[in-house]
């Protein structure tokens, strides 16, 4: 497990649609303790593989207490919906408010390949819709209406991370994070 550098705005790879898992391996399952790492030491609420750089259909959450990730997962969203701040760790320090569904079913695998399902409303189902779209090359700023989309380009412009490498973030503990 290890801290990965996170995908700025702007990288190619968060603009393209991630290939389907087909190997529940140890890759996999070691592609998921980098994510589960990166995400809680930026700290943030949810990161999907292609954030780091990996054109994989999976993606870590961390939401109210409840730690858990899904592989390939396909979404059933309510047609109620919910408006507030939403920020993404790929374009660090800038909120928007953004249009999701109230409550979502996303069914999907855990990272040995048992089938899982999770249902979450609010702040979990907000998530749960902000990872998938990063797994088919959709940032939440492209979900903004217009008038809030132009200011948020503006604001990604005038970022100062705007154009810079991505920063490898490490943890000043010698467990990096987690307990023994």
């Amino acid at each position: 497990m290890s801290v990965q550098p996170i995908r700025l705005f702007g990288d190619p790879v968060l603009n393209t649609k991630a290939d389907p898992v087909v190997d529940f391996d140890a890759e996999l399952r070691r592609l998921v303790a980098d994510l589960t790492e990166t995400m809680r030491e930026a700290p943030g609420s949810g990161l999907a593989a292609p954030q780091i750089g990996v054109g994989l259909r999976v993606f870590t959450y961390f939401i109210e207490g409840e730690l858990g990730h899904l592989v390939n997962p396909e979404l059933s969203v309510s047609a109620e919906d919910q408006f507030g701040p939403e920020g993404c760790l790929s374009i660090p320090g800038l909120t928007f408010d953004c249009r999701r569904a109230m409550n979502v079913i996303a069914g999907g695998f855990n990272m040995y390949g048992d089938p899982v399902v999770i249902e979450g409303s609010d702040l979990l189902a907000r998530c749960i819709q902000h990872e998938t779209d990063h797994l088919d090359g959709v940032l939440f700023v492209d979900r903004l209406d217009t008038e809030t989309r132009k200011a948020a380009m503006k604001a990604i412009r005038e970022a100062e991370w705007f154009g810079a490498p991505p920063q490898l973030k490490v943890s000043p503990h010698p467990t990096n994070g987690f307990g023994l």
